[in-house]
């Protein structure tokens, strides 16, 4: 959400601002009859189209509730729970309310009388208020205020309408406000003043929007009515230096022109959370006029503009177009301004999964300004997106080295304490990705990482419980740090988080205690002291998620190394659910599943009931896979299998020997031992049944 235009709060600074008007209250009073003798009057203005509402401003006329009656049809049941509850707020007790209410109050009924002269003082009496403070803005609401300023857009007096737009751009920053004015057709309005031909007009009525344009109905309306490309049009004569000629136009009138682009650029950006309205922008044009803007120095025009790049990063389309934008947001990094720094680094963390993106912004030297604002420990939002791109950018390994360089992942286990989730979500992304390099798992045990790693199991923020327990994962595989992730009983948190509801968190739960029993001494012994542990992983098996099933197999397969805990999982009937799964497609569980088909085949007659089960014939068809992987884990299946005569009858008639034939000439030295000992057995039976003919 845009901070510029940030929803309406009170604070001491705005109480100190003077809040009398500086017109004369008796004055005004006197001449209002000599102001009603004019002749001009205000088109549109009649008394009866303005059905002016009492105290509560909630009531409307009858043609603009007709008009717009689909504005309620169009909320989230979210945004009508928002709604009430403003409604409620709006409705608390009003007692002891300060004199500028009352003022406020009294010059909104000058501005019914029709009179523009009587009109433009009144707007401009109540401009005078500091209008950013609820009291203010609940002033002009209650007594009817908000359809008239409406109304006033609609006339032929150019005052009118600037006084009415200043007016309500700053109330519009109000919440309920806001709602209140697309109720009343506000935002149609104001739609069409954006083809006005004055400037001014055009850039209050773009900011009006921006503010107005927060929720998901006016949104719609924006779009329903024309705004988008209308707004993508003020974009376009925003002239920068060094790209496009200024000679012909003047300074001023070009400083306008960025002024009407600023504006425009703020209402997107309000509307840039909507996808279709993300689609409608992309259609109108406003792609490279975006790319354009970025290269501004200007940074009032470059924070909305970065702010939509930001909201739209999200889009497959847009992610396209902003590769060639990676050097200006890198360039941006190093701003003086910490909110065109975050929106920046927020783009790059949306888009950095793409590794071209990642490459560029590594080329562009763009990870050392990623590393320095990790030091902007007091701004949440801008560390949030700093160590979402440094974690989105540690996918690529050399980007990694570099960041060994610059000592990053010492900074990132420092901010693992006191840090809000949304930043905590993202440093321990960041620690997973480097911690796939051995040196780095060391020096997250030695920076102290380990510990609060650990303690972060204990949370229930979904995304943290998965990249915790995929930095874990890492970690486990480093001897000493197994050892304190033992101590600290880590692995009976990571197995208490197999009963998450959350398949991600289940899953990322396995693939963690998979090295965790494969390195702990004394594991096993340490897996069967978790009461009803065993039973839980293998009902896991029964999952619908491709992922929490290859992890759940992974784990299996260290556990079922303990011949102690084979056999509980035996009992709890490991070898029908690993069976039911042999006919699956998916590589990832393919590998893992034959895997634990190995080292169950290792326990009684499991051979014999893996074969009972129909579960060698599939298995033959995982050798035509183009995963290595599969090959190697499937041929060591099939060489455990094969020692139980039946199986080997049946690999025949499926026709394994010359698909492992194939793979006795591989140079991964597991598959080809594994390949010609399952053959051997296949052979001695060929033998033995020939041999038996024959007499």
């Amino acid at each position: 959400m845009p901070s510029t235009t940030t929803d309406y709060t009170a604070n001491d600074k705005n109480h100190q601002k003077l809040l009398l008007s500086s017109r004369d209250w008796e004055t005004l009073a006197t001449d209002r009859g000599s102001l009603r003798k004019e002749n001009t009057t205000l088109s549109k203005i009649g008394g009866s189209e303005r059905g002016l509402s009492t105290r509560g401003g909630g009531q409307t006329d009858r043609s603009r509730r007709t008009a717009h009656g689909n504005y309620e049809s169009d909320a989230s049941s979210e945004e009508d729970e928002e709604e009430d509850q403003l409604i409620e707020r709006a409705r608390q007790d009003q007692t002891d309310l300060p004199t500028e209410y009352w003022q406020i109050q009294r010059l909104v009924k000058y501005l019914k009388g029709g009179n523009p002269t009587a009109t433009v003082i009144a707007l401009s009496s109540i401009r005078d208020f500091n209008l950013s403070i609820e009291t203010c803005q609940v002033a002009i609401r209650d007594v009817g205020g908000l359809d008239v300023l409406v109304n006033l857009l609609e006339t032929e007096d150019f005052d009118c309408k600037i006084g009415s737009l200043h007016i309500l751009k700053e109330i519009s920053q109000n919440p309920y406000i806001r709602r209140n004015i697309a109720d009343l057709g506000g935002l149609q309005t104001m739609v069409k003043l954006l083809d006005e031909p004055d400037k001014d007009l055009k850039c209050l009525a773009a900011e009006t929007i921006a503010h107005v344009a927060k929720f998901r109905r006016a949104r719609k309306v924006v779009r329903q009515n024309g705004g988008i490309k209308r707004l993508v049009g003020l974009l376009e004569n925003a002239s920068i230096s060094g790209h496009g000629s200024i000679s012909h136009i003047s300074a001023s009138e070009n400083a306008k022109n960025i002024e009407v682009a600023r504006a425009g650029a703020l209402a997107l950006w309000s509307l840039s959370r909507s996808n279709h309205i993300k689609h409608s922008m992309q259609r109108a044009g406003v792609i490279p006029l975006l790319a354009k803007l970025l290269k501004s120095s200007n940074e009032t025009m470059l924070i909305p503009v970065g702010g939509i790049i930001e909201e739209c990063a999200t889009d497959a389309v847009y992610r396209m177009a902003i590769r060639g934008m990676v050097p200006d947001l890198v360039k941006n990094l190093s701003s003086t301004n910490d909110e065109l720094k975050k929106h920046c680094a927020s783009a790059i963390f949306k888009c950095a999964e793409d590794k071209e993106i990642r490459d560029l912004v590594q080329k562009c030297s763009g990870l050392r300004p990623l590393h320095d604002l990790l030091q902007k420990s007091g701004n949440k939002p801008l560390l949030a997106a700093a160590t979402g791109a440094i974690w989105k950018c540690s996918i690529s390994r050399e980007n990694i080295a570099q960041f060994q360089g610059f000592r990053t992942i010492e900074t990132l286990v420092q901010l693992l304490n006191n840090q809000p989730e949304e930043v905590l979500v993202n440093v321990v992304g960041a620690l997973a990705e480097c911690a796939k390099e051995p040196e780095n798992r060391i020096t997250i045990r030695k920076s102290g990482g380990i510990s609060p790693l650990v303690s972060l199991l204990t949370g229930t923020n979904q995304s943290l419980l998965v990249n915790t327990c995929l930095a874990l994962r890492q970690c486990a595989e480093e001897t000493d740090s197994i050892q304190t992730i033992d101590r600290l009983d880590g692995v009976r948190l990571l197995w208490s988080l197999l009963k998450n509801q959350n398949p991600r968190v289940q899953a990322a739960a396995a693939w963690a205690i998979s090295p965790c029993v494969k390195n702990i001494k004394d594991s096993g012994e340490m897996v069967r002291s978790f009461v009803g542990g065993l039973e839980l992983i293998v009902a896991l098996l029964k999952s619908k998620d491709v992922e929490v099933l290859a992890s759940v197999c992974a784990a299996i397969a260290e556990i079922a190394k303990d011949e102690e805990n084979l056999a509980v999982i035996t009992d709890h009937g490991v070898v029908k659910l690993l069976s039911n799964l042999v006919t699956r497609t998916e590589d990832l569980l393919r590998r893992y599943l034959a895997e634990a088909i190995s080292e169950c085949c290792k326990w009684g007659n499991n051979r014999q009931a893996f074969g009972d089960h129909q579960a060698v014939a599939p298995l033959v068809k995982y050798l035509k896979s183009s995963d290595p992987n599969v090959h190697r884990s499937t041929a060591k299946a099939l060489h455990q299998l094969s020692k139980n005569p039946m199986n080997c009858v049946t690999m025949h008639d499926y026709g394994v020997v010359r698909l492992l034939m194939e793979m006795v000439g591989s140079k991964d030295d597991v598959l080809q031992e594994n390949a010609a000992i399952c053959i051997s057995y296949i052979r001695r039976l060929a033998l033995a049944n020939e041999k038996s003919k024959n007499g």
